[in-house]
């Protein structure tokens, strides 16, 4: 008995809506349509096997534009048809409809899926289509520098590339398409304003508590992409994460609470292989985990299996990814995964889940339980209070740097205002100055000596 699955359907009768599964057929890897068999695969015969390899030809070359092969047979004194219909190498609709094959049932594309496959079925990315309106004006020249120092500093560009103007350098990196045009990954990449062309580039972080209904406070990154993975960083080290100090030895050990290289290769891989036609990327901080998702379905060929071992790199976005290789952001050969797996793995965490979610890629990083205390004594810095002792001083106008100030305080006792700057990576006069503003308002108290140093307590 054969049963229906991706490359076979079973259909007692011909109809002209049967159209629709060769489309999908078409569209995805091939496969055989059988007219008179049942559900089971058992045949029941066709009586007009004559007309029908006259019409189903004629029908799919003027609705579908396809040649298909059919094979008439006859078992048991009772005849069927077999339509054997080949991958197709450009995008095939029915009546305006594009439909592929997903297991034994056919889906319609829309929106977003179709624009996706039609650009695979030519060969294209969304981030090499022309940028409609963009010139050269629209271009962050400076952004293009910081990405250029960094590419010729491990020599994966010229050293004289520093030297090139900036529409040579784009042209070189295949920003600018061969009719003069910026293409979409210049403006996501280096843009001044890509909000203005895109409306899904921006990174939004939320803090939540037990569940994603109880958000607390929130921070959109916008901007080109290229910059974004830092700003992201940064927000992430100063307001949603703790870092605490501790000391091997004479030597000052600072661990952020989740493996910093992996979250970052994380964070890198949510932009490089985001679908800029979807919506903004999500990381949702909890008090024992990261939930990190972006648009964008894996491509066909790569399960989330497949993900974890040695696998092919297929980017969503090659221009972008390129930039970020030449760049030494990532590497070329589709590792992302292993080292956010073995970040984690080495710092003796929880393996991070990864799944399709929503129309995108998923994944939650999970922390050691124990820093759950001092990150929920951050949260409590920055929604308003420490443990309820200063939710005067807080609720009065006390500014995101100076709760960013009390939490670090709070978390690492003892430290004094060379340790915050070099946390903080603020100059040391702001520090001091922020340090002032919070003792006027006696959240902290300066102790020890100040030819020694001193330090602070919360």
């Amino acid at each position: 008995m054969q049963f229906e699955n991706q490359n076979i359907e079973f259909k007692q009768i011909w109809k002209d809506e049967f159209l629709k599964h060769i489309c999908a057929f078409a569209n995805t890897k091939g496969g055989k349509v059988f007219i008179g068999l049942n559900d089971n695969g058992s045949i029941v015969g066709i009586s007009n096997m004559k007309k029908l390899l006259e019409d189903i030809p004629n029908k799919t070359v003027q609705l579908l534009g396809l040649v298909v092969d059919i094979e008439p047979c006859t078992q048991n004194q009772k005849d069927y048809l077999i339509i054997n219909v080949n991958q197709s190498t450009t995008p095939i609709s029915y009546k305006g409809r594009y439909y592929v094959r997903s297991g034994s049932t056919i889906q319609e594309l829309k929106q977003n899926d179709l624009q996706q496959f039609i650009l695979k079925k030519l060969g294209k990315t969304f981030d090499e289509l022309p940028a409609d309106f963009a010139t050269l004006d629209d271009i962050d020249e400076t952004a293009v520098n910081r990405f250029v120092q960094k590419s010729t500093k491990i020599n994966r560009l010229a050293i004289n590339t520093e030297k090139d103007n900036l529409e040579t350098i784009l042209s070189n990196l295949r920003l600018i398409n061969e009719n003069g045009n910026l293409r979409n990954a210049a403006i996501l990449l280096f843009g001044k304003n890509p909000l203005r062309f895109f409306s899904s580039v921006s990174f939004r972080i939320g803090r939540f508590r037990e569940s994603h209904h109880n958000l607390i406070f929130q921070d959109v990154v916008e901007g080109n992409i290229f910059d974004m993975p830092e700003k992201i960083m940064q927000i992430l080290k100063s307001k949603y994460l703790v870092k605490p100090i501790s000391y091997k030895g004479m030597q000052r050990l600072e661990t952020l609470e989740y493996p910093e290289e992996a979250l970052r290769e994380a964070i890198l891989n949510a932009i490089i292989h985001k679908d800029y036609t979807g919506v903004h990327i999500q990381l949702s901080v909890y008090d024992d985990k990261l939930i990190l998702w972006n648009s964008g379905k894996l491509p066909n060929e790569i399960s989330i299996e497949q993900l974890k071992g040695k696998h092919p790199s297929i980017p969503r976005n090659k221009l972008i990814a390129d930039v970020f290789f030449k760049a030494g952001y990532i590497e070329a050969w589709g590792r992302g995964i292993n080292k956010i797996v073995a970040g984690f793995e080495e710092a003796k965490l929880p393996e991070p889940s990864f799944e399709i979610h929503a129309g995108g890629v998923q994944i939650t990083m999970y922390k050691d339980l124990d820093m759950v205390v001092l990150s929920n004594n951050k949260l409590e810095i920055l929604n308003g209070g420490i443990n309820g002792g200063i939710n005067g001083g807080i609720n009065g106008g006390i500014n995101e740097a100076l709760q960013s100030l009390l939490s670090i305080i709070k978390l690492n006792p003892g430290i004094n205002a060379n340790q915050i700057k070099d946390i903080n990576n603020v100059p040391q006069r702001t520090i001091e100055r922020w340090l002032n503003e919070l003792k006027k308002m006696k959240l902290i108290e300066f102790k020890g000596s100040k030819k020694t140093g001193g330090y602070f307590n919360i």
